[in-house]
């Protein structure tokens, strides 16, 4: 765990991860069902509900999304993104506290962008933007899919200290405030 970045927003872990290379490409473990940050924390059963895939384009910013319930685990094998996440929980300790850091291809991109899995807690604001001319996201989330239960603040709001910076690609979900309205509990 890279526990220097993880630590500044309780709750957030960040997993180095290795990569083992030879001339026929590389292999690289992204997470196991006994890694610290996949384990509920009632329970310590890995939690996994779905397993999703998005592919973005330079430029595109997809913030600010939260959830009431799921925990959301995030992997960039392809491309390079700005991550940015912001502790929007008045109970926690690390309220307000935000951090940014690159994911995705270090060979590629150099070694200021990480090759990690990254863990979300419920509660946390997260977005990014892709820096390389597309990227790819993968995540796992703790819950299946629910409208209901992923809240948004406008990627622009200045409720969140973060300037996306010009020519940002956005839908209009992120142009928009939504609250979840999930009566399910949280489960990490």
């Amino acid at each position: 765990m890279d526990n220097n970045l993880g630590a500044k927003i309780f709750g957030v872990e960040v997993k180095s991860l290795k990569t083992h290379g030879d001339e026929r490409g590389f292999f690289r473990e992204i997470i196991r069902s006994t890694d610290s940050c996949f384990q509920h924390s009632v329970s310590s059963q890995a939690v996994f509900a779905q397993w999703s895939h998005s592919k973005m384009g330079k430029d595109v910013v997809k913030a600010w999304h939260y959830h009431h319930v799921q925990t959301d685990w995030w992997y960039v094998p392809i491309g390079q993104v700005l991550t940015v996440l912001y502790d929007n929980r008045p109970e926690s300790p690390t309220f307000r506290q935000k951090i940014e850091f690159k994911m995705g291809e270090t060979a590629r991109f150099g070694s200021d962008t990480l090759e990690v899995c990254v863990r979300i807690p419920p509660g946390v604001l997260h977005g990014l933007r892709v820096l390389s001319e597309d990227a790819h996201l993968f995540y796992i989330t703790s819950v299946t899919y629910d409208p209901n239960e992923e809240g948004r603040i406008a990627f622009n709001s200045p409720e969140v200290p973060h300037n996306w910076g010009e020519g940002a690609i956005v839908v209009d979900n992120d142009k928009r405030n939504f609250t979840p309205t999930s009566q399910r509990k949280p489960v990490a």
